[in-house]
Parts: C-alpha cells; sequence; structure tokens
C-alpha cells in the first residue's frame, strides 16, 4: 500500500483546518492509499532524531512552511506541491514576477521598493509616483496574505499616503483597481493541468474584496475557454500540481487575481458537490503509480 506525508502546519489547528486534513486522509484512503499526518513542528523535530524518508512514497506539504519543504526534497521526498511553487505562490510579489513575461494577464501592478520597519518611508515620492501612473483608487497588497486580509483599496492620494506609513517596513505591492470586478470574481480550482470545479464569489456587503471569508455569497460557475485556460496556464508555469486561481472580469478579458497553493476547499465541495481533495489524492496515485 502506497503510503504518504501529510503536512500540516502546527499552529493552525483549527477545526476550519483540521476538517481539510480529515477530507485529505479520508480520500487517500479511498483510493487505497494510507496518509500519516505530522506538523512541520513535530517533523523538524524529527529530522534531528530517526525520520525515515524511505518509510513514504509522497509527500502532501498543506503547509508553507518553505525551508521545511526544502529540506525534505534535500532528502529525496516528492512534494505535491514543490517547494519552489509554494513560495512563488505565498508572496504576492514572487507569483507577479513569475508570470509577468508569461503572457498571463495581470492588473497593472508595482512591487513597492524594501524598506525596514526601523526607518519605514522618511520620503513617498515614490507611492504618489505609483498611485499617479496606476490610477485611482488603487489596490495595496501585503505581499503575504491570505482570506482576503491584507488588501486595501486606496480612493486618492492621502489615503495612499497614510496605508503605506502604516505598513512601512511590511512586504507590499501596489496594484490597478479592476473597478469592473470589484465585488466579485472566479475561484477555479485546477488539479493537475485540469478544471475540476470552479464558483463564482460575490461580495453582499458592498466590500471590494470577494473573499466568502469576508461575508458573501457563492454559486456553481462554469469558467469560459480563455477563464480556463488563463488559470490552467498561471497553475502550469508556477509549477504546481494543484491550485485555487482566482481570476478577475477585466474590460478586455480575464485577468489574474492570485494563485493559492493549496487553497481551502470546504466552500468549493459546499457549493458544487465536487470533493478537491478526491481529485488531488487520486492525482497523486497516478503519479506516484505511473
Amino acid at each position: 500500500m502506497l503510503r504518504g506525508l501529510l503536512v500540516v502546519n502546527a499552529f493552525l489547528r483549527t477545526s476550519k483546518f483540521d476538517e481539510l486534513y480529515t477530507f485529505l486522509a479520508q480520500a487517500a484512503q479511498t483510493e487505497g492509499m494510507a496518509l500519516d499526518v505530522m506538523t512541520n513542528a513535530e517533523l523538524v523535530c524529527a529530522l534531528e532524531d530517526d525520520f525515515d524518508p524511505s518509510r513514504y512514497a509522497f509527500v502532501v506539504f498543506w503547509d508553507k512552511d518553505v525551508l521545511l519543504a526544502q529540506r525534505l526534497e534535500m532528502l529525496g521526498m516528492r512534494l505535491f506541491n514543490t517547494a519552489r511553487s509554494i513560495a512563488l505562490c505565498d508572496d504576492k510579489s514572487r507569483t507577479w514576477l513569475a508570470l509577468k513575461d508569461t503572457g498571463i494577464p495581470m492588473p497593472r501592478t508595482v512591487p513597492a521598493p524594501m524598506t525596514f520597519p526601523a526607518i519605514g518611508y522618511p520620503a513617498l515620492d515614490f507611492a504618489m509616483q505609483i498611485g499617479e501612473k496606476l490610477g485611482y483608487p488603487v489596490v495595496v497588497k501585503e505581499c503575504c496574505g491570505s482570506f482576503g486580509q491584507q488588501v486595501y483599496l486606496c480612493h486618492d492620494q492621502q489615503q495612499l499616503l497614510d496605508k503605506v506609513k502604516e505598513l512601512a517596513g511590511v512586504s507590499i505591492l501596489f496594484q490597478q483597481a479592476i473597478t469592473e470586478s470589484m465585488g466579485r470574481d472566479v475561484r477555479i480550482n485546477v488539479v493537475g493541468g485540469q478544471v475540476v470545479a470552479s464558483i463564482l464569489r460575490r461580495s453582499t456587503a458592498g466590500d471590494f474584496r470577494s473573499n466568502l471569508t469576508l461575508g458573501g455569497e457563492m454559486e456553481p460557475y462554469t469558467p469560459t475557454k480563455a477563464e480556463a485556460q488563463l488559470a490552467i496556464d498561471a497553475a502550469r508555469l508556477l509549477g504546481l500540481d494543484f491550485a485555487g486561481v482566482d481570476v478577475l472580469f477585466g474590460k478586455d478579458g480575464p485577468l489574474l487575481c492570485e494563485v493559492n497553493s493549496n487553497a481551502h476547499f470546504k466552500t468549493t465541495l459546499a457549493c458544487t458537490g465536487v470533493n478537491m481533495a478526491q481529485a488531488i489524492m487520486h492525482y497523486i496515485k497516478q503519479q506516484i503509480e505511473g
């Protein structure tokens, strides 16, 4: 029997996360595989003791602990997703940079110059220039964030300058606001280069963000050919085995918003009846046996 290792974060063990891990373990069992669960904290300690990587045929790395993922790959373990792809998705500026010259359509994006928390931004001329180039409103995103958090809409220059001052020392980027898509987007779930399920997400509280964690509604969605291809191409170019790809409705066609290497799929299951865990584990079994 194929045995795999599911790596999860030791410090996000809420019911919301534990439920996903249960889905994945049950899906592995359905595929005739066994899946052991270890937290990143447990695994870090085990690696300094008697951990035997040959015990596992694969690793489902459901965490963002990239250094740990790299260590496991150095031991010859096959990770789904890889350390590189997780790192590219976890930092929105790295996602943008990796896809910038690939033909993937994205909102106009400018990463902020790096500074240090103790120094901040004594001069904000660069922010004023970026605001003028992108036009208002402008979106400011912390490069590392989830569930629609750490994303801000600035309607004028003063709001932008205040937000940049507030976030000085945090890695951020500036992005053109796609006003025609405000409050709505599409989550397209891709596994093994195929679209498995998609949902339309819509804010019901007037928020420019559509993430369901912030409140909103969803419905099953059939992506257009262009939307589906955009999601498939983005996942492939980032080296992802599976991903949740968020797509905006641009006036000239779909635009990539962001890519999630370990997207939460409970809402997709509730909305569409499609169990992403089953699709993921079936794909992994095919890859290992093939």
